[in-house]
């Protein structure tokens, strides 16, 4: 018997996912009979994640991304959003991977930014909440190796909140 070599070291690791695949769907049926949409069974992903940062109030802020929603797979995928916010810019990033800029759509309104991907391969929307009211007319937008960056000019700049001395007692 051939011993295979592993890569980096990681021994007999990845020997326990060897039924990935069958693991995870037989996670799903026995949730509460809950089955996968036959599109999804074989070679496309299922994907899950949260996303945690500090927003400028100090807190913690989650957001989740991915093709599953209260227990349900959808059709198309959250992507992965990150917000910068600058002293006059809302800066918001958006992993889009495989996707070309002809097929995102764009829309700023009513404190929102909406996010549709129009290739039938790779699907992804989202409707992202922005943390302050944004000029619309001000925004760009550039896409560059399925990195969706845009650039949003604040209605009112941040304004910067004077410090304040603290005594130790």
């Amino acid at each position: 018997m051939v011993k295979r070599r592993r890569p980096f070291g990681f021994g007999d690791f990845f020997s326990d996912f060897g039924d990935l695949n069958d693991m995870i769907r037989d996670m799903f049926e026995n949730m509460g009979g809950m089955r996968l949409p036959e599109r999804f069974r074989e070679g496309e992903p299922i994907v899950y994640g949260v996303n945690v940062r500090i927003g400028h109030d100090g807190k913690p802020v989650v957001s989740q991304f991915g093709n599953v929603e209260k227990g349900k797979v959808k059709e198309e995928r959250e992507p992965l959003v990150d917000i910068i916010e600058e002293k006059e810019d809302l800066r918001v990033i958006i992993e889009l991977p495989g996707v070309e800029k002809h097929e995102i759509k764009l829309d700023v309104s009513s404190g929102q930014l909406a996010v549709e991907v129009t290739n039938p391969e790779r699907r992804f929307a989202k409707t992202i909440p922005l943390p302050a009211q944004v000029d619309e007319k001000t925004a760009k937008a550039t896409c560059k190796n399925g990195i969706l960056e845009i650039v949003l000019k604040r209605a009112e700049p941040l304004k910067e909140r004077p410090g304040a001395k603290i005594k130790v007692e």
